[in-house]
């Protein structure tokens, strides 16, 4: 992990279009592609894989300090490929038993702290887009360019619903309307880190933008940090 390695920080709510603008950026760059939100889904499926029980807190922590993982948007940036000790695991976290190992493994302390440990390892050479809920406020603190994105409930709900209906899930506007204000003030109310834009960080309401519009403007904004940056560090 080289100390001047680049990093821009994507954070904000849940159907922002963070995920989406990540990978874009990320292969636009040929930056290095960290999906935080992935990450305690992946530690479970590693945890199951290798027998570990959801409170062996002494192998879950070595186990997530030595996380074999990759996310790979190389052959398809439509989509981030999940790469775990070599297997392509993109939809096997999705499962609910790796869903509900993840809820067990993310109440202990000491493995929440040795993933952290792990996300930062993440940053390496030419550069690294983050991508989560915390990421420009807890995990890379000293980024050079930090983004808040975020849309309307409403937008969010539409996105969510489109994405389940392409799936063939039924579902109604109204209750994902309900359930992302509900997810909204959870995270910006929690005592650990809650989701909030970080100091200086570029602010982009989605609601009425395309998603070049958005990257765009990100590459411009990053842009302008990282030439500051590097004029820092020479004088």
């Amino acid at each position: 992990m080289s100390k001047n390695t680049p990093v821009i920080t994507i954070d904000g709510p849940s159907g922002s279009g963070k995920g989406t603008v990540s990978r874009i950026l990320a292969d636009k760059l040929g930056w290095h592609l960290l999906d935080s939100g992935a990450i305690y889904r992946v530690l479970a499926l590693a945890a199951i894989h290798h027998g570990f029980a959801a409170d062996d807190e002494e192998s879950l922590v070595a186990l997530a300090g030595a996380l074999d993982v990759k996310f790979d948007v190389e052959e398809d940036p439509e989509l981030t490929h999940i790469i775990l000790e070599g297997e392509d695991v993109t939809m096997t976290i999705r499962t609910q038993e790796v869903a509900n190992m993840a809820s067990k493994v993310a109440a202990l302390p000491r493995v929440r702290e040795a993933l952290l440990r792990r996300q930062r390892a993440f940053k390496d050479l030419p550069g690294l887009v983050a991508d989560g809920r915390d990421m420009g406020t807890v995990v890379f603190t000293d980024a050079a360019a930090k983004v808040f994105l975020t849309a309307s409930p409403e937008e969010r709900a539409r996105r969510r619903f489109e994405q389940l209906r392409e799936k063939g899930i039924d579902a109604k506007i109204d209750q994902l309307i309900t359930e992302i204000r509900e997810r909204d003030e959870r995270d910006t109310n929690r005592s650990v880190a809650p989701l909030c834009a970080a100091e200086g960080s570029l602010f982009i309401d989605s609601t009425n933008l395309t998603i070049t519009e958005v990257v765009d403007q990100i590459l411009e904004f990053a842009h302008g940090k990282l030439s500051k940056s590097e004029t820092s560090s020479v004088e």
